[in-house]
């Protein structure tokens, strides 16, 4: 009953693993092989996601309703998403891409920010800051240039995609192989203890 419970376990592991890194190769095939298709596609995705969170923040706001005060706050949060994914997929893909481009080149500004601080604070105690202050210039003119040249930005985004779907892919499928090894073992030791 045990060794049947192990094997299924192990067949539908097995199984995860192989399909995920399959999935995941192929999605990183098809980014870099269609990028255009692909970069329509990130952009239903982004319009979709918006409105499929928006709609459970909802949900959550109200439920959340009697026991917590400041519900609104998710309430508003919620609609403001849905609000988003419906301009997304009414001005699509436009919309959804321009926020992909602005998102990353926030978030490219805030971390060079952050490293202008952390450089002024490592200076102020002694530390070496340098490479912080480099990292935070880079980081801020990256930001800079992501805005300035939406289609470079929409290509590194869709190049990190594909390259972490194809890392992700691997990783899987190295998973699944040493699975079997460990099985192997697993298997080869049993036989070894039956047989003394």
């Amino acid at each position: 009953m045990a060794s049947d419970l192990g094997r299924t376990a192990y067949r539908a592991a097995w199984w995860a693993l192989v399909l995920r890194g399959v999935l995941a190769i192929a999605v990183a095939v098809l980014i870099f092989w269609r990028p255009l298709e692909s970069i329509a596609s990130f952009a239903l995705v982004i319009a979709i996601w918006a409105l499929f969170t928006g709609s459970v923040q909802v949900v959550h706001a109200i439920g959340l309703r009697p026991m917590f005060g400041n519900w609104w706050v998710l309430l508003l949060s919620g609609l403001v998403s849905v609000v988003f994914g419906v301009a997304a997929i009414k001005y699509y893909p436009g919309l959804s891409l321009a926020f992909a481009v602005a998102w990353v080149s926030w978030w490219l500004f805030l971390t060079g920010g952050l490293a202008l601080f952390a450089a002024a604070v490592e200076r102020r105690f002694g530390l070496p800051w340098g490479w912080t202050l480099a990292f935070g210039i880079v980081s801020i003119f990256a930001g800079a240039y992501a805005l300035m040249a939406p289609p470079v930005t929409l290509a590194a985004i869709m190049g990190l995609i594909a390259g972490f779907a194809l890392v992700s892919g691997l990783t899987h499928l190295m998973g699944a192989f040493m699975l079997s090894s460990a099985k192997a073992e697993i298997g080869g030791a049993l036989h070894g203890t039956k047989a003394s």
